[in-house]
């Protein structure tokens, strides 16, 4: 199987294809449709290539005591968790409605299936591809079950060691070849100290056939960036449209300004990265024309003299002649005109280095 595949419709990934970048919405909504949609509109209009959420079906995530568990902190949206989650749980109705908002503005449309019965909403719901957060990423019957509905899949590796990620490459990979991994680590927000860029590089190395990609949440745009100078080929933020609003993610999301402006230095990274192949650009021929350096004659030389290190020099010079990359190969070469001192030593004085 290739390094690239087809995450959307019409959209690879991998290979030379630019980055795919993901608002992740998450549930920065705060439970409002209106606010949702208004995400969608902004991921869109800052230039990311898909607006994500998170789905869960609340009783086949969580056992009926994390759901009753007190939850009474700051970002609490109820006395329990479970009401607190249910608060910020969109119903099967408001995802289709989300669905047909995000086609009409051009933004493709997915969310973290949380749960097995998530995901099969999530399926039915014809998403392009299925987001395994990283908290599902060690949860082996789920990834068989995601695996095998045969959509793309992208995976955070959040929590996990690569002893895991190995075991959860060795379980998708036969069943669905169309995935990939993001490096992540899960702290909100997370420090520069904890980000492990290189683990891309390993990721790159342990698993040659798929893409590679990184899920941040860091504070800034700066280390998103250099993740896609290492070869990201999928990034994801969380974003937010007012960073003090109640909730644990808002304090590592990105505002629309700072989506925009990532958004821009990507595509810009991209283009820098350019070729691998050293060579000579047209763009540099004027530097090269004005400050180009050639092998001047050190002294006079006459027609007849054999060339020795010593009777030439590296100057500017008008006109250019002899590169000074050449300048050891000038030894034992015979002059046939004579060359003033300080004058451009060219090719037509001097005989061919067959002779």
């Amino acid at each position: 199987m290739p390094l690239e595949f087809e995450l959307c419709p019409g959209r690879l990934i991998g290979g030379d294809h630019p980055c795919f970048i993901i608002a992740e919405i998450g549930q920065n909504h705060q439970g409002d449709l209106d606010i949702a949609k208004k995400m969608i509109k902004m991921a869109k209009d800052c230039g990311a290539d898909c607006a994500k959420f998170q789905k869960s079906e609340l009783e086949h995530k969580f056992n009926r005591k994390a759901l009753k568990r007190p939850y009474q902190c700051g970002n609490s949206w109820g006395p329990t968790y479970g009401e607190h989650k249910k608060h910020l749980e969109f119903s099967h109705d408001q995802y289709r409605k989300l669905q047909c908002y995000a086609a009409e503005v051009g933004i493709f449309f997915t969310a973290s299936g949380m749960d097995e019965m998530a995901v099969e909403f999530l399926d039915k719901l014809n998403v392009p591809f299925l987001k395994v957060g990283s908290g599902d990423t060690n949860n082996l019957p789920y990834l068989e079950h995601t695996a095998k509905i045969g959509r793309p899949m992208v995976i955070s590796s959040g929590m996990q060691t690569m002893d895991t990620m190995h075991k959860v490459y060795n379980l998708v990979k036969p069943l669905n070849s169309k995935f990939c991994f993001l490096q992540c680590t899960s702290a909100y927000p997370l420090e520069p100290t904890d980000v492990n860029l290189r683990v891309i590089e390993t990721y790159r190395r342990e698993f040659p056939d798929i893409p590679v990609g990184y899920s941040g949440h860091e504070t800034g745009t700066v280390i998103s960036i250099a993740a896609i100078a290492m070869g990201a080929k999928v990034l994801e933020r969380h974003v937010t449209l007012d960073k003090t609003w109640k909730g644990s993610d808002h304090a590592a999301s990105l505002v629309p300004k700072e989506l925009a402006e990532l958004v821009r230095s990507v595509r810009c990274v991209e283009l820098a990265l350019g070729s691998p192949e050293k060579r000579s650009l047209p763009c540099e021929q004027t530097c090269h024309d004005k400050l180009g350096k050639s092998v001047v004659a050190r002294v006079a030389i006459k027609a007849g003299a054999t060339l020795t290190l010593d009777m030439v020099t590296v100057k500017v010079a008008d006109p250019q002649g002899i590169r000074p990359e050449e300048i050891f190969k000038l030894k034992g070469r015979r002059a046939i005109r004579d060359i003033s001192e300080d004058d451009t030593v060219t090719s037509d004085a001097l005989e061919p280095p067959d002779c």
